[in-house]
């Protein structure tokens, strides 16, 4: 089964196709996108060794010729030495503008193959072959691409949309139970931003797809794809109703810095406890009810997931130092942090005057669970 989700943007439309074994069909379904017939490859360690020959081989019997490049694994490779490293590599090899730079991997390689390929000659066309849930559902899609700095998260980057992402759900069953997890985190904030109904879908049938059921796999990326879409297509660069899927990122970013970025601590493990703390944050402020946080957090913890600060191993910086890390976030404005809040499940909205002694509060309060 092969479903197809449409980013409407124009000139600069394209295809999410979404199927389980798709690689062994890469040529054919990536021929249409190309405007020429080379490609370069960029994947990483984890999985070069499990995918890169067969969308090679594909590519080449649909008569593309192929490059490629392997990183090392892990969010550290996103990184100003790792895109000079892929840049001056599609120079050497001579991609030009009509060729295509392919991401195949998870986030660490999307986000990175992608800004090196909007880079590239002032700009190369690129495709997205997601292989793990989290870029499935949400960094192949929509254009953002980027890599990390010392001083915080995808501060450095540019929206570069893809000429197509191929997302083939039978990837999904190589990864680990932590790094599916971390990858269902963005899912189920899908449901908290905007859908209710599909949160209540994930309360449900969050155990089943977890298990790797492939009728609940394919549910779950389609709608994830098709609710960011939606807000991609409203607001393409960020500068309104898109800001919305940062829910849980504010938070999150700050505590992938305070752990360095490494595998202390997940993006997708982040973004969980973010979004407690997002919950938590508006039920203190008054603008949801306050059984909601937990409700959030239940789930997280029925999924066998990080759901807050005393979940996360090692020293953390304090509140305050936590609230200088947030200040780096990419949706400060004027100095002042705008929080991605909610009224309720599936009722999230950008705010941009909270009292930052509220974030305190919130913020000490958690520090106190943890330390007790």
């Amino acid at each position: 089964m092969q479903e197809t989700v449409r980013v409407d943007l124009g000139p600069r439309s394209y295809d999410v196709v979404i199927g389980s074994g798709l690689l062994d069909s890469a040529g054919d379904l990536l021929s249409p996108w190309l405007a020429g017939n080379r490609v370069a490859i960029v994947t990483d360690s984890a999985v070069g060794d499990l995918y890169q020959d067969r969308v090679t081989e594909s590519l080449k019997t649909a008569g593309v010729d192929c490059v490629g490049i392997v990183l090392n694994a892990g969010e550290a490779s996103k990184s100003w030495d790792s895109v000079h490293k892929v840049v001056e590599w599609l120079l050497q090899e001579r991609i030009e503008r009509d060729d295509a730079v392919v991401a195949l991997g998870g986030g660490v390689v999307g986000d990175l193959a992608g800004f090196a390929a909007a880079i590239l000659r002032r700009g190369v066309r690129h495709i997205q072959i997601p292989t793990t849930l989290l870029a499935q559902v949400d960094s192949s899609v929509g254009g953002k691409t980027g890599i990390n700095s010392r001083h915080g998260k995808n501060l450095v980057g540019a929206f570069h949309q893809p000429a197509g992402v191929l997302a083939d759900t039978a990837t999904l069953a190589t990864l680990s139970r932590r790094d599916f997890l971390s990858g269902y985190a963005e899912v189920a904030k899908y449901g908290l931003l905007g859908s209710a109904a599909f949160f209540a879908w994930l309360e449900a049938n969050g155990a089943s797809l977890s298990k790797g059921s492939p009728q609940h796999l394919m549910h779950a990326v389609r709608r994830s794809c098709e609710m960011k879409a939606e807000l991609v297509q409203r607001d393409e660069t960020e500068f309104g109703d898109r800001s919305l899927l940062n829910l849980g990122h504010t938070f999150g970013h700050a505590l992938e810095a305070a752990t360095g970025f490494s595998n202390r601590l997940l993006h997708g493990e982040a973004v969980a406890i973010g979004c407690g703390l997002a919950f938590d944050l508006s039920a203190k402020i008054g603008l949801c009810p306050p059984e909601v946080p937990a409700r959030v957090r239940r789930h997280f913890r029925s999924m066998g997931m990080m759901s807050t600060l005393a979940d996360i191993p090692g020293r953390l910086p304090d509140a305050d130092g936590l609230m200088e890390l947030m200040l780096q976030d990419k949706k400060v404005r004027q100095g002042q942090i705008r929080f991605v809040l909610a009224r309720g499940i599936g009722q999230a909205v950008v705010v941009s005057d909270v009292d930052p002694t509220a974030v305190r509060a919130v913020l000490f309060t958690t520090m106190d669970d943890r330390q007790s």
